[in-house]
């Protein structure tokens, strides 16, 4: 995963968040969060091995 995607995954993340504080809807929450821990799990998953 490149350090752009990473960064745009994390701003959508944040975005999404401050849209669930607006609204008050759990699907804004839900989905900041699923597309927060899947930025996660792609960073830590995509470096790549040397070895």
């Amino acid at each position: 995963m490149g350090a752009f995607a990473f960064f745009a995954g994390v701003l959508l993340s944040l975005m999404g968040l401050g849209r669930w504080q607006e609204t008050g809807s759990p699907y804004w929450l839900i989905g900041s969060l699923v597309l927060f821990l899947l930025v996660l799990l792609g960073a830590l998953t995509g470096k790549k091995k040397t070895g």
